[in-house]
Protein backbone atom coordinates (compact mmCIF):
# COMPACT_ATOMS: atom_id res chain seq x y z
CA UNK A 1 0.00 0.00 0.00
CA UNK A 2 1.73 3.93 -0.93
CA UNK A 3 2.76 5.26 2.14
CA UNK A 4 0.72 8.25 2.14
CA UNK A 5 -2.78 6.18 1.86
CA UNK A 6 -3.07 5.23 5.21
CA UNK A 7 -3.13 8.79 5.91
CA UNK A 8 -5.38 9.75 3.12
CA UNK A 9 -8.97 10.58 2.63
CA UNK A 10 -9.73 10.50 -0.50
CA UNK A 11 -11.70 7.19 -1.66
CA UNK A 12 -11.92 6.53 -5.78
CA UNK A 13 -15.04 4.98 -7.08
CA UNK A 14 -15.10 3.41 -10.64
CA UNK A 15 -17.80 3.52 -12.75
CA UNK A 16 -18.03 0.86 -15.82
CA UNK A 17 -19.82 1.95 -18.52
CA UNK A 18 -23.16 0.41 -18.57
CA UNK A 19 -25.18 2.51 -21.26
CA UNK A 20 -24.25 5.07 -24.15
CA UNK A 21 -26.62 7.55 -25.03
CA UNK A 22 -28.93 7.74 -21.79
CA UNK A 23 -26.14 7.54 -19.20
CA UNK A 24 -26.47 9.40 -15.96
CA UNK A 25 -25.22 9.50 -12.05
CA UNK A 26 -24.73 5.65 -10.91
CA UNK A 27 -27.44 5.36 -7.94
CA UNK A 28 -25.46 2.77 -6.13
CA UNK A 29 -21.87 4.85 -5.76
CA UNK A 30 -24.03 8.35 -5.09
CA UNK A 31 -25.90 6.13 -2.09
CA UNK A 32 -22.79 4.93 -0.62
CA UNK A 33 -20.70 8.16 -0.93
CA UNK A 34 -22.79 9.74 1.56
CA UNK A 35 -21.71 8.78 4.75
CA UNK A 36 -18.14 8.75 3.50
CA UNK A 37 -18.64 12.37 2.79
CA UNK A 38 -20.04 12.68 6.43
CA UNK A 39 -17.15 11.17 7.84
CA UNK A 40 -15.01 13.28 6.14
CA UNK A 41 -13.72 11.56 3.50
CA UNK A 42 -12.97 12.89 -0.30
CA UNK A 43 -14.91 11.49 -2.81
CA UNK A 44 -13.65 10.85 -6.81
CA UNK A 45 -16.25 9.53 -9.18
CA UNK A 46 -14.99 7.96 -12.66
CA UNK A 47 -17.47 7.01 -15.13
CA UNK A 48 -16.08 5.46 -17.92
CA UNK A 49 -18.60 6.67 -20.55
CA UNK A 50 -17.84 10.32 -19.81
CA UNK A 51 -14.44 10.18 -18.96
CA UNK A 52 -11.92 9.98 -21.52
CA UNK A 53 -8.67 8.04 -20.90
CA UNK A 54 -10.95 6.78 -17.71
CA UNK A 55 -7.79 3.56 -17.41
CA UNK A 56 -4.92 6.62 -17.17
CA UNK A 57 -7.34 8.60 -14.82
CA UNK A 58 -8.05 6.01 -12.25
CA UNK A 59 -4.17 4.86 -12.09
CA UNK A 60 -3.56 8.70 -11.35
CA UNK A 61 -6.10 9.31 -8.78
CA UNK A 62 -5.66 5.70 -6.65
CA UNK A 63 -1.97 6.38 -6.23
CA UNK A 64 -2.89 9.17 -2.84
CA UNK A 65 -5.85 7.04 -2.25
CA UNK A 66 -7.55 4.76 0.55
CA UNK A 67 -8.98 2.14 -1.61
CA UNK A 68 -10.63 1.59 -5.02
CA UNK A 69 -14.32 1.18 -4.88
CA UNK A 70 -16.52 -0.36 -8.31
CA UNK A 71 -20.09 -0.94 -8.56
CA UNK A 72 -21.62 -3.22 -11.22
CA UNK A 73 -24.34 -5.58 -12.68
CA UNK A 74 -24.41 -8.66 -13.93
CA UNK A 75 -22.94 -8.72 -17.55
CA UNK A 76 -20.74 -6.43 -19.90
CA UNK A 77 -19.56 -3.74 -17.40
CA UNK A 78 -17.74 -6.53 -15.63
CA UNK A 79 -15.36 -6.37 -18.67
CA UNK A 80 -14.36 -2.86 -17.91
CA UNK A 81 -14.40 -3.46 -13.94
CA UNK A 82 -12.01 -6.41 -14.48
CA UNK A 83 -9.78 -4.04 -16.79
CA UNK A 84 -9.22 -1.58 -14.36
CA UNK A 85 -8.71 -4.10 -11.35
CA UNK A 86 -5.95 -5.67 -13.08
CA UNK A 87 -4.31 -2.48 -13.97
CA UNK A 88 -4.38 -0.94 -10.53
CA UNK A 89 -2.83 -4.52 -8.99
CA UNK A 90 -0.02 -4.18 -11.87
CA UNK A 91 0.65 -0.75 -10.06
CA UNK A 92 0.24 -2.26 -6.45
CA UNK A 93 -0.94 -5.57 -5.84
CA UNK A 94 -1.44 -4.87 -2.12
CA UNK A 95 -4.22 -1.58 -2.99
CA UNK A 96 -7.55 -2.59 -2.13
CA UNK A 97 -10.60 -2.91 -4.17
CA UNK A 98 -14.35 -3.15 -3.18
CA UNK A 99 -16.39 -5.09 -5.29
CA UNK A 100 -19.97 -4.21 -4.70
CA UNK A 101 -23.51 -3.49 -6.50
CA UNK A 102 -25.88 -5.92 -7.96
CA UNK A 103 -23.61 -8.97 -9.08
CA UNK A 104 -21.53 -9.06 -5.81
CA UNK A 105 -24.71 -9.24 -3.77
CA UNK A 106 -25.81 -12.18 -5.66
CA UNK A 107 -22.21 -13.86 -6.15
CA UNK A 108 -20.56 -12.92 -3.63
CA UNK A 109 -18.17 -16.02 -3.27
CA UNK A 110 -17.49 -16.18 -7.11
CA UNK A 111 -16.78 -12.65 -7.59
CA UNK A 112 -14.45 -12.63 -4.27
CA UNK A 113 -12.36 -15.76 -6.18
CA UNK A 114 -11.03 -13.22 -8.51
CA UNK A 115 -7.63 -12.19 -8.28
CA UNK A 116 -7.67 -8.55 -8.81
CA UNK A 117 -10.72 -8.38 -5.68
CA UNK A 118 -9.78 -7.90 -2.61
CA UNK A 119 -13.72 -7.51 -1.00
CA UNK A 120 -17.04 -7.52 -1.52
CA UNK A 121 -19.65 -5.60 -0.33
CA UNK A 122 -23.35 -7.06 -0.60
CA UNK A 123 -27.19 -6.00 -0.27
CA UNK A 124 -27.22 -2.26 1.10
CA UNK A 125 -23.95 -0.87 1.20
CA UNK A 126 -23.61 2.62 2.87
CA UNK A 127 -23.04 1.28 6.34
CA UNK A 128 -20.81 -1.75 5.75
CA UNK A 129 -18.49 0.27 3.63
CA UNK A 130 -17.52 3.31 5.39
CA UNK A 131 -17.11 0.23 7.88
CA UNK A 132 -14.55 -1.20 5.96
CA UNK A 133 -12.81 2.00 4.65
CA UNK A 134 -12.25 2.57 8.46
CA UNK A 135 -11.48 -0.43 8.73
CA UNK A 136 -8.28 -0.12 5.96
CA UNK A 137 -7.12 2.90 7.60
CA UNK A 138 -6.68 1.38 11.16
CA UNK A 139 -5.67 -1.92 9.43
CA UNK A 140 -8.38 -3.49 12.48
CA UNK A 141 -9.51 -7.02 11.62
CA UNK A 142 -12.74 -6.83 9.27
CA UNK A 143 -14.83 -9.93 10.71
CA UNK A 144 -17.36 -7.75 12.89
CA UNK A 145 -18.00 -5.51 9.54
CA UNK A 146 -21.83 -7.10 8.77
CA UNK A 147 -22.35 -7.94 5.39
CA UNK A 148 -19.04 -7.86 3.76
CA UNK A 149 -16.52 -10.34 2.41
CA UNK A 150 -12.95 -10.69 2.63
CA UNK A 151 -9.59 -13.02 1.80
CA UNK A 152 -7.70 -14.45 4.79
CA UNK A 153 -4.71 -17.06 4.35
CA UNK A 154 -6.19 -17.84 0.85
CA UNK A 155 -9.71 -18.43 1.92
CA UNK A 156 -12.95 -17.17 1.47
CA UNK A 157 -14.50 -14.87 4.38
CA UNK A 158 -17.77 -14.21 4.52
CA UNK A 159 -19.49 -12.19 7.41
CA UNK A 160 -22.70 -12.81 8.15
CA UNK A 161 -26.05 -10.51 6.60
CA UNK A 162 -26.57 -7.14 7.46
CA UNK A 163 -29.66 -6.63 8.34
CA UNK A 164 -31.75 -4.08 5.75
CA UNK A 165 -32.69 -0.88 6.98
CA UNK A 166 -35.87 0.75 5.42
CA UNK A 167 -35.39 3.15 3.15
CA UNK A 168 -36.86 6.18 5.01
CA UNK A 169 -33.82 5.34 7.06
CA UNK A 170 -30.70 5.54 4.42
CA UNK A 171 -29.06 8.89 4.44
CA UNK A 172 -29.38 10.95 0.85
CA UNK A 173 -27.87 10.39 -1.98
CA UNK A 174 -24.71 12.30 -3.10
CA UNK A 175 -25.97 13.83 -6.37
CA UNK A 176 -23.60 16.76 -5.96
CA UNK A 177 -20.67 14.46 -6.84
CA UNK A 178 -22.09 13.61 -10.56
CA UNK A 179 -21.21 15.92 -13.83
CA UNK A 180 -24.66 16.17 -15.19
CA UNK A 181 -23.15 18.96 -17.53
CA UNK A 182 -20.77 15.49 -18.80
CA UNK A 183 -24.30 13.63 -18.72
CA UNK A 184 -26.24 16.30 -20.67
CA UNK A 185 -23.64 16.67 -23.61
CA UNK A 186 -23.83 12.46 -24.07
CA UNK A 187 -27.47 11.80 -23.51
CA UNK A 188 -28.93 15.52 -24.68
CA UNK A 189 -31.12 15.88 -22.00
CA UNK A 190 -30.80 16.39 -17.72
CA UNK A 191 -31.97 13.95 -16.06
CA UNK A 192 -31.28 11.15 -12.88
CA UNK A 193 -32.07 8.39 -11.14
CA UNK A 194 -34.40 8.63 -8.58
CA UNK A 195 -35.05 5.51 -5.60
CA UNK A 196 -38.55 6.13 -3.53
CA UNK A 197 -39.51 2.14 -2.39
CA UNK A 198 -37.58 -1.21 -2.12
CA UNK A 199 -38.54 -4.51 -3.23
CA UNK A 200 -41.96 -6.06 -4.18
CA UNK A 201 -44.52 -8.06 -2.99
CA UNK A 202 -44.18 -10.71 -6.06
CA UNK A 203 -41.96 -13.12 -7.34
CA UNK A 204 -41.76 -13.17 -11.15
CA UNK A 205 -39.45 -16.26 -12.41
CA UNK A 206 -37.19 -13.88 -13.98
CA UNK A 207 -36.59 -11.65 -11.14
CA UNK A 208 -33.49 -11.30 -8.82
CA UNK A 209 -34.76 -8.78 -6.60
CA UNK A 210 -36.06 -11.22 -3.75
CA UNK A 211 -32.29 -12.34 -3.95
CA UNK A 212 -30.94 -8.91 -2.53
CA UNK A 213 -33.52 -7.15 -0.95
CA UNK A 214 -36.47 -10.32 -0.32
CA UNK A 215 -39.97 -9.38 -0.98
CA UNK A 216 -40.89 -6.82 2.30
CA UNK A 217 -41.90 -3.62 0.62
CA UNK A 218 -40.83 -0.21 1.79
CA UNK A 219 -40.64 3.26 0.70
CA UNK A 220 -40.31 6.73 1.67
CA UNK A 221 -43.20 8.91 2.88
CA UNK A 222 -44.75 10.97 0.41
CA UNK A 223 -43.26 14.09 1.81
CA UNK A 224 -39.83 13.00 1.51
CA UNK A 225 -40.37 11.92 -2.02
CA UNK A 226 -41.76 15.64 -2.61
CA UNK A 227 -39.27 17.42 -0.60
CA UNK A 228 -36.54 15.69 -2.26
CA UNK A 229 -37.07 15.33 -5.73
CA UNK A 230 -38.10 19.20 -5.81
CA UNK A 231 -34.82 20.21 -4.82
CA UNK A 232 -33.01 17.86 -6.42
CA UNK A 233 -34.49 18.77 -10.13
CA UNK A 234 -34.33 22.73 -9.06
CA UNK A 235 -31.12 22.14 -7.43
CA UNK A 236 -29.33 20.43 -11.14
CA UNK A 237 -31.50 21.98 -13.46
CA UNK A 238 -32.97 18.33 -13.69
CA UNK A 239 -35.96 18.01 -16.47
CA UNK A 240 -36.37 14.32 -15.81
CA UNK A 241 -36.25 11.66 -12.91
CA UNK A 242 -36.33 7.72 -13.52
CA UNK A 243 -37.76 6.60 -10.85
CA UNK A 244 -36.29 2.99 -10.49
CA UNK A 245 -38.46 1.44 -7.76
CA UNK A 246 -39.36 -2.21 -8.99
CA UNK A 247 -43.14 -1.13 -8.12
CA UNK A 248 -44.00 2.08 -7.20
CA UNK A 249 -47.57 1.47 -7.04
CA UNK A 250 -47.96 -0.68 -4.32
CA UNK A 251 -49.58 2.00 -1.94
CA UNK A 252 -52.16 3.99 -3.62
CA UNK A 253 -52.50 6.31 -0.85
CA UNK A 254 -48.57 6.91 -1.07
CA UNK A 255 -49.04 7.64 -4.70
CA UNK A 256 -51.76 10.09 -4.34
CA UNK A 257 -49.70 11.78 -1.46
CA UNK A 258 -46.69 12.24 -3.87
CA UNK A 259 -48.64 13.76 -6.72
CA UNK A 260 -50.77 16.19 -4.77
CA UNK A 261 -47.42 17.59 -2.77
CA UNK A 262 -45.05 17.85 -6.38
CA UNK A 263 -48.75 19.76 -7.71
CA UNK A 264 -48.89 21.83 -4.75
CA UNK A 265 -45.36 22.80 -4.90
CA UNK A 266 -45.37 23.80 -8.97
CA UNK A 267 -42.93 21.03 -9.81
CA UNK A 268 -41.38 21.44 -13.09
CA UNK A 269 -39.93 18.12 -13.91
CA UNK A 270 -41.05 14.77 -15.83
CA UNK A 271 -41.06 11.48 -14.21
CA UNK A 272 -41.30 8.10 -15.10
CA UNK A 273 -42.50 4.85 -12.57
CA UNK A 274 -42.01 1.44 -13.02
CA UNK A 275 -45.15 -0.67 -12.07
CA UNK A 276 -46.79 -4.23 -11.87
CA UNK A 277 -49.73 -3.89 -14.60
CA UNK A 278 -52.72 -5.35 -11.82
CA UNK A 279 -51.32 -2.31 -9.83
CA UNK A 280 -51.61 0.68 -12.72
CA UNK A 281 -54.87 -0.83 -13.16
CA UNK A 282 -56.73 0.06 -10.16
CA UNK A 283 -56.03 3.84 -10.76
CA UNK A 284 -58.68 5.48 -11.49
CA UNK A 285 -58.89 8.18 -14.30
CA UNK A 286 -58.74 11.14 -11.63
CA UNK A 287 -55.37 9.20 -10.08
CA UNK A 288 -54.26 9.50 -13.47
CA UNK A 289 -54.91 12.86 -14.55
CA UNK A 290 -53.71 14.30 -10.70
CA UNK A 291 -50.14 12.25 -11.20
CA UNK A 292 -49.91 13.37 -14.93
CA UNK A 293 -50.85 17.03 -13.56
CA UNK A 294 -47.86 16.09 -11.42
CA UNK A 295 -45.51 15.35 -14.14
CA UNK A 296 -45.34 11.78 -14.52
CA UNK A 297 -44.93 10.88 -18.06
CA UNK A 298 -44.67 7.29 -18.86
CA UNK A 299 -45.38 3.99 -16.37
CA UNK A 300 -43.38 1.13 -17.67
CA UNK A 301 -44.70 -2.16 -17.18
CA UNK A 302 -43.62 -5.81 -17.15
CA UNK A 303 -46.11 -7.56 -19.74
CA UNK A 304 -43.67 -9.85 -20.22
CA UNK A 305 -46.15 -12.32 -22.55
CA UNK A 306 -48.72 -12.31 -24.29
CA UNK A 307 -49.50 -16.13 -23.43
CA UNK A 308 -51.42 -16.93 -21.11
CA UNK A 309 -49.10 -20.30 -20.43
CA UNK A 310 -46.18 -19.05 -20.05
CA UNK A 311 -47.56 -15.98 -17.54
CA UNK A 312 -48.05 -18.87 -15.69
CA UNK A 313 -44.84 -20.55 -15.90
CA UNK A 314 -43.29 -16.90 -14.90
CA UNK A 315 -45.37 -17.34 -11.47
CA UNK A 316 -47.27 -14.43 -13.08
CA UNK A 317 -51.04 -15.65 -12.23
CA UNK A 318 -51.56 -11.58 -10.55
CA UNK A 319 -51.92 -10.66 -13.88
CA UNK A 320 -54.89 -10.97 -16.64
CA UNK A 321 -54.97 -9.33 -20.44
CA UNK A 322 -57.78 -7.03 -19.51
CA UNK A 323 -55.84 -5.19 -16.96
CA UNK A 324 -53.50 -4.92 -19.64
CA UNK A 325 -55.80 -3.49 -22.07
CA UNK A 326 -57.35 -1.16 -18.76
CA UNK A 327 -53.79 -0.24 -18.04
CA UNK A 328 -53.51 1.41 -21.83
CA UNK A 329 -56.43 3.05 -22.35
CA UNK A 330 -56.42 4.78 -18.70
CA UNK A 331 -52.99 6.05 -18.76
CA UNK A 332 -53.46 7.41 -22.53
CA UNK A 333 -56.58 9.09 -21.73
CA UNK A 334 -54.60 11.11 -19.31
CA UNK A 335 -51.56 11.79 -21.72
CA UNK A 336 -49.37 9.19 -19.66
CA UNK A 337 -47.56 6.79 -21.71
CA UNK A 338 -48.18 3.18 -21.09
CA UNK A 339 -44.66 1.64 -21.64
CA UNK A 340 -45.04 -2.32 -21.88
CA UNK A 341 -42.14 -4.54 -21.56
CA UNK A 342 -41.85 -8.56 -23.29
CA UNK A 343 -39.49 -11.49 -22.67
CA UNK A 344 -39.25 -13.91 -25.44
CA UNK A 345 -37.40 -17.37 -25.28
CA UNK A 346 -39.00 -17.66 -21.61
CA UNK A 347 -38.36 -21.72 -21.10
CA UNK A 348 -41.45 -23.33 -21.97
CA UNK A 349 -42.23 -20.45 -24.70
CA UNK A 350 -43.05 -22.12 -28.26
CA UNK A 351 -43.49 -20.71 -31.96
CA UNK A 352 -47.55 -21.00 -30.42
CA UNK A 353 -46.88 -18.95 -27.71
CA UNK A 354 -44.18 -16.42 -29.65
CA UNK A 355 -47.30 -15.90 -31.93
CA UNK A 356 -49.82 -15.30 -29.74
CA UNK A 357 -47.16 -12.42 -27.93
CA UNK A 358 -46.24 -10.94 -31.23
CA UNK A 359 -50.53 -10.96 -32.41
CA UNK A 360 -50.96 -9.19 -28.34
CA UNK A 361 -48.48 -6.31 -28.94
CA UNK A 362 -49.74 -6.00 -32.63
CA UNK A 363 -53.55 -5.52 -31.32
CA UNK A 364 -52.13 -3.42 -28.22
CA UNK A 365 -50.37 -0.72 -30.29
CA UNK A 366 -53.46 -0.84 -33.28
CA UNK A 367 -56.56 -0.04 -30.37
CA UNK A 368 -54.15 2.17 -27.99
CA UNK A 369 -51.23 4.60 -30.60
CA UNK A 370 -49.35 5.90 -28.22
CA UNK A 371 -48.26 2.42 -26.47
CA UNK A 372 -45.13 1.23 -26.59
CA UNK A 373 -43.43 -2.23 -26.19
CA UNK A 374 -39.85 -3.21 -25.45
CA UNK A 375 -38.60 -6.63 -25.80
CA UNK A 376 -35.98 -8.99 -24.49
CA UNK A 377 -34.55 -12.37 -24.95
CA UNK A 378 -34.69 -14.35 -22.17
CA UNK A 379 -31.39 -14.03 -20.05
CA UNK A 380 -31.49 -16.26 -16.65
CA UNK A 381 -30.06 -14.33 -14.49
CA UNK A 382 -28.03 -15.47 -10.37
CA UNK A 383 -30.54 -15.44 -8.08
CA UNK A 384 -33.76 -15.43 -9.90
CA UNK A 385 -36.40 -18.48 -9.79
CA UNK A 386 -36.04 -19.86 -12.79
CA UNK A 387 -32.01 -19.83 -12.78
CA UNK A 388 -31.80 -23.54 -11.87
CA UNK A 389 -34.35 -24.80 -14.39
CA UNK A 390 -32.26 -22.90 -17.28
CA UNK A 391 -28.82 -24.75 -15.55
CA UNK A 392 -31.25 -28.15 -16.24
CA UNK A 393 -32.27 -26.64 -19.93
CA UNK A 394 -28.73 -26.39 -20.94
CA UNK A 395 -27.40 -22.75 -19.76
CA UNK A 396 -23.59 -22.50 -18.72
CA UNK A 397 -23.58 -20.75 -16.18
CA UNK A 398 -20.05 -19.06 -15.80
CA UNK A 399 -17.94 -20.14 -13.16
CA UNK A 400 -14.98 -16.67 -13.30
CA UNK A 401 -16.41 -13.15 -12.30
CA UNK A 402 -14.81 -12.34 -16.02
CA UNK A 403 -17.11 -15.48 -17.60
CA UNK A 404 -20.26 -13.12 -16.90
CA UNK A 405 -19.06 -10.10 -18.76
CA UNK A 406 -20.60 -11.77 -21.78
CA UNK A 407 -23.56 -13.11 -20.40
CA UNK A 408 -25.65 -10.52 -22.50
CA UNK A 409 -29.35 -10.67 -23.63
CA UNK A 410 -28.45 -9.69 -27.02
CA UNK A 411 -25.59 -12.04 -27.50
CA UNK A 412 -26.70 -15.13 -25.60
CA UNK A 413 -27.67 -18.19 -27.63
CA UNK A 414 -29.98 -20.15 -25.34
CA UNK A 415 -30.11 -23.70 -25.71
CA UNK A 416 -33.64 -24.19 -27.32
CA UNK A 417 -32.70 -20.35 -29.22
CA UNK A 418 -30.28 -21.49 -31.82
CA UNK A 419 -29.26 -21.18 -35.25
CA UNK A 420 -32.00 -20.28 -37.61
CA UNK A 421 -34.50 -19.83 -34.41
CA UNK A 422 -32.39 -17.42 -32.53
CA UNK A 423 -31.72 -15.03 -36.24
CA UNK A 424 -35.98 -15.18 -37.35
CA UNK A 425 -36.55 -14.19 -33.62
CA UNK A 426 -34.09 -11.25 -33.90
CA UNK A 427 -35.00 -10.14 -37.54
CA UNK A 428 -38.71 -10.39 -35.37
CA UNK A 429 -37.59 -8.12 -32.80
CA UNK A 430 -36.21 -5.38 -35.87
CA UNK A 431 -39.06 -5.36 -37.36
CA UNK A 432 -41.35 -4.41 -34.03
CA UNK A 433 -38.73 -1.74 -33.49
CA UNK A 434 -39.62 -0.66 -36.85
CA UNK A 435 -43.45 -0.99 -36.99
CA UNK A 436 -44.46 1.00 -33.78
CA UNK A 437 -42.89 4.55 -32.86
CA UNK A 438 -40.95 4.00 -29.09
CA UNK A 439 -39.66 6.98 -26.97
CA UNK A 440 -35.66 6.65 -25.87
CA UNK A 441 -34.64 8.80 -23.11
CA UNK A 442 -32.11 10.19 -24.67
CA UNK A 443 -32.96 13.56 -26.95
CA UNK A 444 -34.69 12.72 -30.28
CA UNK A 445 -31.68 13.71 -32.71
CA UNK A 446 -33.37 13.11 -36.05
CA UNK A 447 -34.13 15.46 -39.04
CA UNK A 448 -37.65 15.49 -40.44
CA UNK A 449 -36.44 13.43 -43.48
CA UNK A 450 -35.18 10.74 -40.90
CA UNK A 451 -38.28 10.78 -39.09
CA UNK A 452 -40.60 10.72 -42.64
CA UNK A 453 -38.40 7.86 -44.08
CA UNK A 454 -38.41 5.83 -41.03
CA UNK A 455 -42.24 6.36 -40.51
CA UNK A 456 -42.65 5.00 -44.20
CA UNK A 457 -41.18 1.85 -43.21
CA UNK A 458 -43.74 1.46 -40.49
CA UNK A 459 -46.70 0.26 -42.71
CA UNK A 460 -44.62 -2.87 -44.59
CA UNK A 461 -42.87 -3.84 -40.96
CA UNK A 462 -46.64 -4.24 -39.52
CA UNK A 463 -47.50 -6.27 -42.83
CA UNK A 464 -44.63 -8.34 -42.12
CA UNK A 465 -45.16 -9.13 -38.74
CA UNK A 466 -49.11 -9.83 -39.48
CA UNK A 467 -47.75 -12.40 -42.00
CA UNK A 468 -45.08 -13.79 -40.22
CA UNK A 469 -42.71 -13.39 -42.83
CA UNK A 470 -38.98 -12.03 -42.83
CA UNK A 471 -37.46 -13.18 -45.57
CA UNK A 472 -35.06 -10.21 -47.70
CA UNK A 473 -35.41 -8.03 -44.99
CA UNK A 474 -35.04 -4.81 -46.88
CA UNK A 475 -36.71 -2.78 -44.51
CA UNK A 476 -34.43 -3.60 -41.83
CA UNK A 477 -31.17 -2.73 -44.37
CA UNK A 478 -32.94 0.69 -45.03
CA UNK A 479 -33.19 1.52 -41.57
CA UNK A 480 -29.62 0.84 -40.68
CA UNK A 481 -28.95 3.02 -43.24
CA UNK A 482 -30.65 5.31 -42.28
CA UNK A 483 -29.20 5.07 -38.88
CA UNK A 484 -25.74 4.68 -39.80
CA UNK A 485 -26.54 8.45 -42.02
CA UNK A 486 -28.22 10.13 -38.90
CA UNK A 487 -24.76 8.97 -36.58
CA UNK A 488 -22.72 10.16 -39.10
CA UNK A 489 -23.48 13.36 -39.54
CA UNK A 490 -23.67 14.02 -35.30
CA UNK A 491 -20.19 14.48 -33.86
CA UNK A 492 -19.45 12.49 -30.63
CA UNK A 493 -20.27 14.41 -27.13
CA UNK A 494 -17.83 12.56 -25.46
CA UNK A 495 -14.89 10.72 -26.51
CA UNK A 496 -15.26 7.43 -24.08
CA UNK A 497 -15.45 3.68 -24.88
CA UNK A 498 -19.24 3.45 -24.95
CA UNK A 499 -21.49 0.24 -25.55
CA UNK A 500 -23.60 -0.05 -28.65
CA UNK A 501 -26.44 -1.68 -26.66
CA UNK A 502 -28.03 -2.02 -23.16
CA UNK A 503 -29.99 -4.89 -21.18
CA UNK A 504 -32.72 -2.59 -22.58
CA UNK A 505 -32.83 -3.64 -25.55
CA UNK A 506 -35.78 -3.12 -27.11
CA UNK A 507 -38.59 -3.12 -29.41
CA UNK A 508 -42.11 -1.89 -31.31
Amino acid sequence: MPKNSVSSRKIVFFFPSFASSEATAPLGILAVATPLIRAGFDIVLIDSTITPNYKRRVLEEVRDAVCLGISLVTGPMIRETVEIARAVKEWNPDFPIILGGWHPSLLPDQTLQAECVDYVVRGQGEDALLELVQHLQSHSAPDLIAGIGFKRGGKLIMTPERPLKPLMDMPPKAYHIADFDAYERGCGKRWAMYTSSLACPFNCGYCTNAGVYGRKWNALPPEQFVEETVDLTRRYRLEMLWVVDDNFMVDLDRVRGIAEGLVHEKSQFKWSVQATTNMVARLSHEDLTLLRRAGLQQICQGVDSGSPKVLQLMNKTFQDFDQIYESAARCLAADIRPSFNIIFAFPGEGLTERRETVNFMMDVCRRFPGAEFWTNIFTPYPGSPIMKRAEEMGIEVPKTLEGWADYFPRYTQLPWLKGKDHDRLQTMRDYLRIAFDRIPIAADTRGPITRIAQKSLSLPARWRLDHDTYKYPVEIWLNNKLKKRMSAAQKPAVDAKRLANTPAEAAC
